[in-house]
């Protein structure tokens, strides 16, 4: 049975294809239209493009997972009167206007999505058969669902949290004694007003108030932490508190009031330090919710999503200071995930708890994306500007990087999810912390933020200082850990201010090329770690085409570039 995931938020709109329980391909819009974030609009080019992969087309598909986002006005059918005339009118000139379901259902006070989509006309319209069936998921049972199905967990708390969804911030559910329980963020949030106190949004206002952007360079706010004092932290943390289920609350009236006592506190201090002060208000609070939530709950393992959690600092907290024995992050924490947690949500509800959890299976990588194959060496091998430097990629790249240079490699399928993994990655060697100046004068980059490392598993704990509670996840790159001292010196390009990395730990047979690259790199140098950043200029998404690479590679920002089969340069290089 292909089951087909989409979201079609206002950000972060993608799309997935399941054969039953098996995840076939997944992909973010933004790598096919190479616009950042996008989304706020049903985003076709991703369905299509995961179709693709599969060999399959719309007529092929037996069911579609919907997300409550932006859709055409005409796929609603509760419109009346004046609402009803603009969206003709809109159409009619050529300016038509999404509605979100997620607003729809606010406004009309219930979570009956089925009630006000013409899923009719949708098939009709986007070339599904009249036979596929329609169903809508929620926001954060979305975001929890794949933490829990990749794991072997019977007893476990599922915690999730993000600037909203579903007209709530974040969710707390359990599984024990074989239920699934919602413990609180289910579908009854439609039917009251939107909860203001958000942690996702606080730091999102606090992102603006630095002058970045909301929604996406929050993670330049987590590196740009490190640098700074959290004077700001107890003024912030006065306006939030913690219950004793758990469920975190504020005294701001509205969001308007906490943006605007954001931006009235970056006033006050240096970036650096109303940085370390917001971070500090997001590690603590979830810090002393989690912890009551665990001990109500008896968990030992925690699973995490939304795009709170891709704050790799937090996610190092929760693995440290809570009573855990495992913590898995899920790797495409942010909306861009909700598609495949959308079809795991259709699958409960279809089969039932019990089979539900007899059918999970380990994620072993996140290559979702399309697989270029031979064919990403055809076009860059009829690419004017570019020669094939050998055969061997394997034997090639390690002395290049030893050497200094900065290699692209595009391998495999694209990453699912914000990291790249080797799939889409630009590697270097972390001997010299120059090279943190090189990368982002090249790539165009923030000068305070990390680079991470890739390692070995077998190099790992020699390393790193990698609580057991996150050897899963380590392997997706979602949090940090503490450099072991011995190395602090001796790769520096890859250790942060505060003696912390955010490695991605290889696990044997996942990518070969890659690998072989890494084991080569340390047979030269004897250093066990490599530099993997993503394969992107700052503000362009993660290169998806071969084009894009080559484009990469002929505008010097990296000097070589590496595929499964060879290594190319620029012609004359």
């Amino acid at each position: 049975m292909l089951i087909l995931g989409v979201f079609s938020g206002s950000h972060d709109a993608s799309a997935c294809l399941f054969d039953g329980y098996r995840m076939l391909a997944a992909v973010a819009q933004e790598r096919l239209t190479r616009i950042k974030a996008d989304g706020g609009r049903w985003p076709s080019e991703a369905v299509d493009d995961v179709l693709a992969v599969a060999g399959a087309a719309r007529r092929d598909v037996d069911a579609i997972a919907l997300g409550r986002g932006m859709f055409p006005w005409r796929w609603f059918r509760h419109f009346h009167g004046g609402r009803w005339l603009e969206g003709r009118v809109r159409e009619a000139v050529g300016r038509p206007k999404p509605k979100s379901m997620e607003r729809e259902l606010v406004r009309l006070g219930h979570a009956d999505s089925a009630a006000i989509f013409d899923a009719d006309r949708f098939r009709a319209e986007e070339g599904f058969r009249p036979a596929a069936r329609v169903a809508f998921y929620n926001h954060h049972l979305a975001h929890a669902l794949p933490a829990l199905f990749h794991t072997d967990w019977d007893h476990a708390l599922l915690y999730t949290a993000d600037g909203g969804g579903d007209n709530v911030h974040t969710s707390r559910r359990v599984l024990a004694d074989g239920r699934l329980a919602t413990l609180y963020g289910g579908d009854e949030a439609f039917a009251g007003p939107l909860p203001v106190a958000s942690l996702g949004l606080a730091y999102g206002f606090a992102t603006q108030a630095l002058g970045f952007r909301i929604n996406r360079h929050e993670g330049k706010v987590t590196g740009l932490a490190a640098l700074g004092r959290p004077i700001l932290h107890e003024r912030m943390a006065a306006r939030f508190s913690v219950g004793e289920d758990g469920h975190v609350a504020t005294d701001f009236a509205d969001l308007r009031a906490m943006r605007a006592f954001m931006g009235g506190l970056a006033a006050q201090a240096s970036r650096e330090d109303m940085a370390a002060s917001v971070q500090a208000l997001l590690e603590e609070t979830v810090l002393a919710s989690v912890r009551r939530v665990l001990a109500l709950t008896g968990a030992r393992r925690l699973g995490l999503a939304g795009g709170v959690f891709a704050n790799v600092r937090l996610n190092q907290r929760l693995a440290e200071e809570t009573p855990v024995d495992e913590v898995f992050v899920y790797p495409a924490m942010s909306d861009a995930g909700l598609p495949a947690g959308g079809v795991l949500q259709f699958l409960l509800e279809r089969d039932g708890l019990e089979r539900w959890l007899a059918s999970r299976w380990p994620l072993e990588h996140l290559y979702l994306g399309r697989d270029f194959g031979a064919e990403a060496d055809r076009v860059l091998e009829r690419t004017a500007g570019i020669a094939r430097a050998s055969a061997d990629p394997a034997a090639a790249v390690p002395p290049l990087l030893a050497a200094g240079r900065i290699v692209g490699l595009f391998a495999r399928g694209m990453e699912y999810g914000p990291r790249a993994l080797g799939g889409r990655s630009i590697l270097a060697s972390p001997a010299e912390a120059a090279m943190t100046a090189t990368l982002n004068r090249r790539l165009e980059r923030s000068d305070f933020m990390p680079f991470a490392p890739v390692v070995a598993a077998e190099d790992a704990d020699a390393v790193f200082d990698l609580p057991a509670a996150l050897r899963q996840a380590a392997r997706f790159m979602t949090a940090t850990c503490r450099v072991r001292p011995a190395w602090r010196t001796r790769l520096p390009a890859v250790v942060h201010v505060d003696g912390t990395a955010r490695p991605q730990v290889l696990a044997p047979g996942v990518n070969p090329v890659y690998a072989a690259i890494l084991a080569g790199f340390k047979a030269a140098t004897g250093l066990p770690a490599l530099v993997n950043t993503s394969f992107n200029v700052h503000e362009e998404p993660i290169v998806h085409r071969p084009e894009e690479a080559a484009r990469a590679l002929l505008a010097g920002r990296i000097d070589a570039l590496a595929t499964e089969r060879a290594l190319y340069v620029r012609s004359g290089a």
